[in-house]
């Protein structure tokens, strides 16, 4: 299973983004969707998933800005972060796994990140 993460870049505050995940491979459509973002010396802080079925889990932190929908047919996950703040900086990365999960561990498969920066 590969995942591939893009539509990060420079911005600047209160901007809005949409990122997405391309996932190829022997992908079952079971699998749910995490997203997940880190910064240097700092822990991964999960930020949204969602089911197979659409059920989505939102981080307090973000989830006034943040929407997590899917395209199953083109097996294609989006990230879209409204009203951008510089602490949104991060590299962002997705991750397939079975069911719907705010922890990394339980994520069997990870994309490379995509990087985000605000600017205020």
């Amino acid at each position: 299973v590969q995942l591939q993460a893009s539509g990060g870049g420079s911005v600047q505050t209160g901007d809005s983004l949409r990122l997405s995940c391309a996932v190829s491979g022997r992908y079952h459509y079971t699998y749910g969707i995490g997203w997940f973002r880190q910064t240097p010396g700092k822990e991964r802080e999960f930020v949204a998933a969602i089911s197979w079925r659409g059920f989505t889990s939102y981080a307090d932190s973000v989830k006034d800005r943040v929407t997590i929908t899917r395209d199953n047919a083109a097996n294609t996950v989006f990230l879209q972060i409204d009203s951008l703040k510089p602490e949104d900086t991060a590299d962002y990365y997705c991750a397939a796994g079975a069911g719907l999960s705010t922890t990394g561990e339980t994520y069997r498969y990870w994309g490379q990140g995509t990087q985000v920066t605000v600017s205020s």
